[in-house]
């Protein structure tokens, strides 16, 4: 019995897994290397229907397992809700048979991943590991990158380390356990899910499933183990970290109004991209917008895109302009950050409008012209403060407006959510009667809310706990960390939603692109509120043509982590 020998376990070895394969069977490590590798194969770019082709692949090895050819009910596959590449995820569930037990611990892992168009005139090798191994050392590596080739300790390819080696984990672990459920007390909910390099279709589908899945079937949720990906998070980081809790994140975006005019007489025009390049200024990589909570500190905003918004060439400058930012979250809500965006909106537009008058000055000194104060006047508005300002004057006729042209705009598939909201704001902008300049402050898609498992309640504890204990279990030889906050932005946050609905309230009323071409479970998101832990293989280089994995943590120790976890969970 596997947990009968977890429990008895007091070897000394950080090749735990090792002894704890049966039967003369293949070990456990070995088993996921070789599943790891299997599902590398599949070359599963996120939009694509290479998705289509890992979700066959782990359905059928699903299927394959005994557990699952006595249970077909057990395993399914789940459609992504209007999905135009027709994706789905594969959902299996496990069903202790020791005593009766409503516990019920959910797994998840995403089998897509990004491109590998990076893997420039090898792109062949990109998802063959072993081949690939070959081929790297033909080509001048990054020197940690040869060390480690060298080492033959690695595994190299596009997903093994962004996530398959973490999906392998989770199927063997599954499997093992299948083969004496009668021993095993408690369940467990997987889902293999995709599109988590792009808009986390797979995810958002799977979370109603969850909800649907616990009243159907009674589960009581204790908490979601993900094993995505641990990477260093300095030069020549020798920790090892487990995660309980993400990272969340917004996108604050502006949409800028400024003054056209004639490029022979620039002090009549107001260039928006003078406001932008000053709000970024203020924000791009400022810790003071950072989260600092239990001395972790998120990563500070920066600017994911920057453009005016002038199509053609002529010797006008451009009226309008956009800007948005990833703005990670440890604890701010999106009320809060709202706020902490619009305060530093109005003091970068202020300083712009002090900066033309200073230099406008020293213009009609130089040329003798008299000089008058510029006409500009800094203001910055939520997208819910103008769109009731222009309410104001139309009523309902605005409305009867944009519902209209968000139809329209639905229509074209080539428009994305973010420029879904920035057209329908420049939309209710062009309406108003007030034509000066001005900023406007909303929320672009998407938002990922953040999980702080601070013990806050008998779930929390009970992970906190079981991590812990999972860690200190056995001397593995790593100086493993634990840390609150998961740093990459995955689908763990979307287990959880803010309970107030004031809060809320901001981040929708904010986000035009919100109800139409962007969507959130958040009424399941709420109500499941589970804590959450990431507890992934360790390798490096992420989305890189370097991506590797470690092998010796990746296959050994961290699936022990994992397996020991929901045991402690279940208990």
């Amino acid at each position: 019995m596997l947990s009968k020998k977890i429990e008895n376990l007091t070897v000394d070895s950080t090749n735990v897994l090792s002894v704890l394969g049966t039967n003369g069977d293949l070990t456990l490590s070995k088993k996921i290397e070789n599943l790891t590798v299997d599902l590398t194969n599949i070359l599963s770019v996120v939009g694509t229907s290479g998705e289509i082709d890992a979700s066959n692949k782990i359905y059928e090895v699903f299927a394959g397992m005994p557990y699952y050819k006595e249970h077909p009910e057990l395993l399914s596959f789940l459609d992504f809700e209007d999905d135009l590449v027709n994706r789905k995820n594969v959902v299996a569930i496990v069903k202790g048979e020791k005593a009766p037990s409503d516990k019920t611990i959910v797994l998840i892992g995403h089998s897509d991943t990004v491109g590998i168009s990076d893997y420039s005139g090898f792109e062949e090798y990109a998802t063959k590991p072993y081949e690939l191994a070959e081929k790297l050392k033909e080509l001048k590596l990054p020197a940690d990158a040869k060390e480690d080739l060298d080492s033959g300790n690695w595994l190299f390819g596009r997903g093994i380390f962004d996530m398959k080696c973490g999906v392998a984990t989770i199927m063997t672990i599954m499997e093992d356990i299948t083969k004496n459920i009668s021993e095993f007390e408690g369940n467990l909910v997987f889902a293999a899910v995709g599109d988590e390099e792009g808009s986390s279709g797979g995810m958002l589908a799977f979370v109603p499933e969850l909800v649907r899945l616990q009243e159907k079937h009674g589960f009581e949720y204790q908490a979601v183990v993900d094993t995505d990906y641990m990477a260093p998070r300095y030069e020549n980081d020798e920790q090892k970290y487990i995660y309980v809790g993400t990272v969340g994140k917004l996108m604050p975006s502006f949409y800028v109004v400024g003054k056209e005019t004639h490029v022979g007489q620039p002090y009549k025009g107001l260039d928006p991209n003078l406001i932008t390049s000053a709000i970024i200024t203020e924000v791009d990589k400022n810790i003071e917008y950072s989260d600092v909570v239990d001395k972790e500190v998120s990563l500070p905003p920066i600017t994911l895109r920057n453009r005016d918004l002038k199509e053609e060439y002529s010797v006008q400058i451009p009226k309008t302009a956009n800007l948005y930012f990833n703005y990670a979250t440890h604890i701010s809500t999106p009320d809060m950050v709202l706020q902490k965006m619009k305060t530093a909106a109005q003091g970068a537009f202020e300083g712009v409008v002090d900066l033309l008058n200073d230099r406008y000055i020293d213009f009609c000194a130089s040329s003798k012209f008299p000089h008058t104060k510029l006409p500009w006047v800094p203001r910055v508005l939520t997208y819910d403060e103008l769109y009731q300002l222009v309410h104001a004057e139309m009523g309902e006729k605005l409305e009867v407006i944009i519902e209209k042209y968000k139809n329209e705009l639905l229509g074209k598939e080539e428009i994305d959510e973010r420029d879904f909201g920035l057209k329908i704001i420049e939309k209710v902008q062009s309406l108003w009667s007030d034509k000066d300049p001005v900023v406007i402050l909303y929320y672009s898609p998407p938002y990922y809310p953040h999980i702080y498992v601070n013990g806050s309640n008998d779930k929390e504890i009970a992970l906190l706990e079981s991590v812990s204990k999972a860690v200190e279990s056995h001397d593995h030889g790593y100086n493993v960390i634990n840390k609150k906050f998961y740093p990459y932005i995955s689908d763990l946050s979307f287990v959880s939603a803010p309970q107030d609905e004031k809060i809320l309230d901001t981040l929708t009323l904010n986000m035009p692109a919100f109800g139409s071409k962007y969507n959130l479970p958040i009424k399941d998101m709420q109500k499941l509120n589970l804590p959450v832990v990431n507890i992934g293989p360790f390798g490096k280089d992420a989305h890189q043509y370097t991506e590797r994995i470690e092998r010796k943590y990746s296959f050994d120790v961290a699936p022990k982590f994992v397996y020991e976890t929901l045991k402690n969970l279940l208990k």
